[in-house]
C-alpha cells in the first residue's frame, strides 16, 4: 500500500514538475486580423511646404532693381477681381470675381500660357508676386497660392502636379484701380514681344 501510495505521489510530483505549453494560436490569430485593420484606418498626413519670401527691407541696388522689377511677374488679389500682369505694371489679364469666389481655372490657364511662352524663349521663370489687397479673407490667399503654385495635369495615365511657379513672395497690393469689363488690356502672345 504504501508502495503505491508513494508511487501515485510521484507521478502527481512529476506531472507539478513538467512545464505546460504555451498556446498562442488564439492570440496569433488576433493579431492576424488587428494589425492590417489598424493599418487600414491610420491616417497619412502629407505635408506641404512652400517657399514664401517676403520683401527685402533693405533697399537693392540702383541699377539691378529696374530690370528685375519690370520682368516680375505680378498676381494681384482684389475683393473685386484678380489681375495678372507681366511684366510689372503690364496687365494681361484680369479676371472678375464670380458668385462662387474667383475664376481661379481662368488664373491657372493664364499662367500657364505665360510659363508656355517664356518657355519656349528659353526662360527659366520660377518666382511670382502675390500681392493683396487689404481685406482679402486668409482662404483666398492660400487658394491662390495653390493656383499658382502647380496645376493638376495627366501626363500618359499618370495625375501628376505640374510646376508653375513655386516661388512666391508675399506683398500688398496698389491701391485698387478701376477695371473695366474688357479683361485683357495686352493679349498674351504680345508677352513674347515685351520680354527680353
Amino acid at each position: 500500500m504504501s508502495q503505491g501510495k508513494s508511487r501515485r505521489m510521484a507521478e502527481r510530483f512529476r506531472q507539478q514538475q513538467s512545464v505546460p505549453e504555451l498556446d498562442i494560436t488564439s492570440f496569433m490569430n488576433l493579431m492576424i486580423i488587428l494589425v492590417p485593420v489598424l493599418l487600414m484606418s491610420m491616417v497619412f498626413s502629407h505635408t506641404t511646404v512652400l517657399d514664401l519670401q517676403l520683401p527685402d527691407l533693405q533697399s537693392a541696388d540702383e541699377s539691378s532693381a529696374p530690370v528685375t522689377e519690370s520682368m516680375q511677374l505680378d498676381v494681384l488679389v482684389y475683393r473685386e477681381h484678380m489681375q495678372v500682369n507681366y511684366p510689372a505694371g503690364v496687365l494681361v489679364k484680369a479676371i472678375p470675381m464670380q458668385a462662387g469666389g474667383a475664376d481661379y481655372p481662368l488664373l491657372v490657364a493664364v499662367l500657364k500660357e505665360i510659363k508656355q511662352r517664356l518657355a519656349s524663349q528659353g526662360i527659366e521663370k520660377r518666382d511670382v508676386n502675390l500681392l493683396l489687397a487689404p481685406g482679402v479673407d486668409y482662404q483666398s490667399l492660400v487658394t491662390t497660392m495653390d493656383a499658382v503654385t502647380s496645376y493638376t495635369t495627366v501626363v500618359g495615365i499618370d495625375v501628376v502636379q505640374a510646376e508653375l511657379f513655386p516661388d512666391i513672395v508675399l506683398g500688398d497690393a496698389p491701391t485698387t484701380t478701376v477695371v473695366s469689363t474688357v479683361t485683357a488690356v495686352i493679349s498674351i502672345a504680345d508677352v513674347a514681344v515685351l520680354t527680353p
